[in-house]
């Protein structure tokens, strides 16, 4: 089956203008756009792009912290895994995607950093509503890291709120294919705002527990861990999480979670790669029984000393 107009083998060998792009050229951020590094202000999107109409994107987001990419290579795997399962495909091939993330990062000048690839449906021809006829369109940019939750926050203690919106079920959207299906999770944030809450998860048909906006969920109880089995994204970070549990020997269950499991918690936390292992305080505004509880402490500094350890480490080209 055809993947679009845009599944022509990728070119190979470094793109002309990257590589003699200097560090700070865009002071505070960078995108590459239509085949060029320029201002995050620049960088456009069609409003008949199918990515923009119909939500027909994939993207991914990757991290750069001290100087240093944090698992680039599984963030990439993701993208070009999401890339086929949507049938799109981008004109680069992996050591070129990878030269141009660093590309943005370095000309933003930026060493903590927010790094997204984006793909999209893109426009396909006038009047024509066949997907396999749109040209895919490629994205990229780096701007300052984008915290879930500040470290200020983080101490002060997320009150995260237990939403009774049901995500959107995986056997219509793959959630293992990251995505812009949001109003689910959106209109979740707006029941949290509402009971004076950080944030939301949401749950699905069932009443479990599936995910938050950009993060996933983990809860504690007599020292063994338990995260959602299905209806998720499955996150690099929660990844780093079940790994970690695994080297530390902290139990750790992938299953169903009743929604009412997590306000009798011992401990909650959230794993997203906007701030790695995030604990929470309080469950629909009722304080947990441990905050900031012990074994979310020792994920959470496991999470960060994986950043110094040159097999997750990728220093960025300036």
């Amino acid at each position: 089956m055809s993947a679009g107009r845009a599944a022509a083998q990728p070119s190979q060998g470094p793109l002309p203008g990257l590589q003699a792009v200097k560090t700070g050229t865009f002071s505070g951020g960078a995108a590459f756009a239509d085949g060029a590094l320029v201002p995050l202000a620049e960088a456009k999107l069609s409003l008949f792009d199918w990515g923009f109409t119909r939500s027909d994107a994939t993207y991914d987001v990757a991290s750069a912290w001290k100087g240093a990419f944090f698992r680039l290579d599984d963030h990439i795997d993701r993208f070009f895994a999401s890339l086929a399962k949507l049938r799109m495909a981008i004109p680069y091939d992996r050591a070129q995607l990878k030269e141009i993330l660093h590309a943005c990062v370095r000309a933003g000048g930026l060493e903590d950093a927010y790094v997204a690839m984006v793909c999209t449906r893109g426009v396909p021809p006038p009047g024509s509503r066949d997907p396999r006829l749109a040209t895919n369109r490629f994205y990229a940019y780096a701007l300052p890291f984008v915290w879930i939750a500040p470290p200020e926050k983080q101490r002060e203690g997320i009150d995260l709120f237990v939403s009774r919106r049901q995500r959107i079920a995986p056997d219509s959207v793959d959630p293992t294919v990251k995505n812009y299906h949001w109003l689910d999770l959106v209109q979740s944030l707006f029941d949290a705002y509402d009971h004076g809450a950080d944030t939301s998860c949401v749950v699905d048909a069932a009443g479990n527990i599936t995910e938050g906006p950009g993060f996933n969920v983990f809860v504690v109880r007599d020292g063994a861990v338990s995260t959602a089995d299905r209806g998720v994204l499955e996150g690099i970070s929660r990844r780093t999480v079940i790994e970690l549990c695994g080297r530390l020997g902290i139990p750790l269950r992938q299953r169903a979670i009743p929604a009412d499991e997590l306000a009798a918690a011992d401990e909650v936390f959230l794993s997203s790669t906007g701030g790695g292992v995030l604990p929470i305080a309080r469950v629909n505004g009722q304080p947990l029984a441990k905050f900031p509880g012990p074994v979310t402490q020792r994920l959470h500094d496991a999470y960060w000393a994986l950043h110094d350890d040159p097999a997750y480490r990728e220093p960025v080209r300036y």
